[in-house]
């Protein structure tokens, strides 16, 4: 049985030009996720991406389809958030102006960790994510990027979820700290069995970190399989054009006025 279930969801939102007229974002949607799998969902802005995030997470209910979660663990049925999101925008997980270890400690207590263990949990879920220690201190705002988004997703993992959803989260980054995150993501998968949905518009970066791939266009699935499979040798024009893209090395604005 797979962990996740996505069927036929679709979402819309009405224009504000046009009174009662409807844009559709998601048209029919639907996908299935194993247990410790990574699927990568790539194509270009506006396609959806993360709508369907969000929509998976219950930040925004859909119009028509469902979401099914079958986790095992009895654990997991009582965790209000067992689907978490580490958004773009970190300012939406981390708090500027509260100290690390007390962002980390409260998410900690809110799974049901003991006060007893509380300092070995905040270590461990911290170090998982290679945060520095002598930076527990610090409040969100006092950290570079590159921390606050580790502080970020600690936070996400101290609730222990099932399923981490990451919404682009190499964008802004240099090389060297994008391989170091599909690094620390490929490691956590690992060391945890996470099972994990990364968005992003690199296909680079996909190609090593995601198992399987789907590619959404005007919210619709036009392609997904294994990564290899699918980037080794595309059967759809779309999915061909994305290949194209990265190997001309376009950028969004490029992209989007090229199809």
């Amino acid at each position: 049985m797979p962990l996740l279930e996505v069927k036929n969801i679709s979402y819309s939102v009405e224009v504000k030009e046009e009174r009662k007229k409807r844009f559709d974002i998601l048209n029919d949607v639907s996908f299935e996720i194993e247990q410790g799998e990574i699927l990568g969902i790539c194509g270009e802005s506006g396609g959806g991406k993360s709508t369907l995030a969000k929509v998976i997470a219950g930040i925004i209910k859909a119009d028509s389809g469902r979401i099914i979660l079958n986790s095992n663990s009895k654990e997991a049925e009582r965790r209000s958030s067992p689907i978490q999101i580490l958004f773009q925008n970190h300012g939406e997980v981390l708090n500027p102006f509260r100290k690390v270890q007390s962002i980390i400690d409260e998410a900690l207590k809110i799974s049901g960790v003991d006060e007893s263990r509380l300092t070995n949990e905040r270590e461990n879920v911290l170090d998982s994510v290679g945060f520095q220690k002598e930076l527990y201190q610090r409040r969100g705002m006092e950290l570079s990027g590159g921390e606050q988004q580790r502080a970020a997703l600690a936070r996400l993992l101290a609730t222990k979820p099932v399923l981490l959803i990451l919404d682009e989260p190499f964008s802004a980054q240099d090389v060297e700290s994008q391989l170091n995150l599909v690094k620390l993501f490929k490691q956590l998968n690992k060391v945890f069995n996470l099972t994990m949905i990364c968005i992003s518009h690199d296909l680079r970066i996909l190609r090593n970190l995601a198992n399987r791939v789907m590619i959404l266009k005007d919210g619709e699935i036009v392609e997904s399989g294994l990564t290899k499979e699918v980037f080794n040798n595309p059967q759809k024009d779309y999915t061909k054009f994305l290949l194209s893209a990265e190997a001309l090395n376009l950028n969004h604005d490029e992209l989007k006025s090229s199809f």
